[in-house]
């Protein structure tokens, strides 16, 4: 096993992250020398350990990042590794993180297929989903999202809106966890 790496460093500064993590690739690793995920990197940040369902993420927010990780080229990945010292601690404590996470990576995926009945369905049930709790996301709220998540993926800017959509939601994550708004919504800028 690695040694943890020095800690938390900011979005806003690249050079910030540890030059000891391992190198930036698609899909889960076996081990640090093969590389590693968005997921992974923010584990060995939080704990030292290697898995991509770090303690210190919400697993919401732990499967876009797993997604978006995967599914965009090598240049928006290495420009997504500064966010792994975010995700290392982005656990907010509201009830109602995973549906309106959910609600605005469904929103976005509407940009793309605005036509779409099943996405207007799984919106308003975003919406709907008030008082939830790991239950709802275990269930239809994981199912949502990756149905969202297939669409965005298909998208001809694919990148640019997964990396968007990304970064938007670490950065609500965070300011949940350091004592923001309860209720507050997300929001693709796109």
């Amino acid at each position: 096993m690695t040694a943890p790496p020095a800690r938390r460093a900011s979005v806003e500064s690249p050079a910030g992250i540890p030059d000891s993590l391992p190198v930036p690739g698609r899909f889960a690793h076996l081990h640090p020398d093969d590389g590693a995920c968005l997921m992974e990197a923010a584990a060995l940040l939080a704990s030292g350990r290697f898995t991509d369902s770090p303690a210190g993420t919400h697993p919401a927010l732990a499967a876009l990042a797993r997604v978006v990780n995967d599914s965009v080229g090598d240049e928006a990945r290495h420009a997504l590794w500064p966010l792994a010292a975010d995700l290392a601690d982005a656990r907010p404590a509201e009830r109602d993180y995973a549906p309106l996470l959910v609600g605005a990576v469904v929103d976005a995926a509407r940009l793309v297929r605005p036509a779409s009945r099943r996405l207007a369905r799984h919106g308003r049930a975003c919406s709907a989903a008030r008082i939830t709790d790991l239950l709802w996301w275990r269930g239809p709220g994981r199912r949502h999202l990756e149905q969202a998540l297939g669409v965005l993926c298909g998208a001809p800017d694919a990148d640019q809106r997964l990396s968007g959509l990304l970064r938007e939601a670490v950065a609500q994550a965070r300011d949940g966890t350091g004592g923001g708004a309860p209720n507050r919504e997300f929001r693709c800028n796109r």
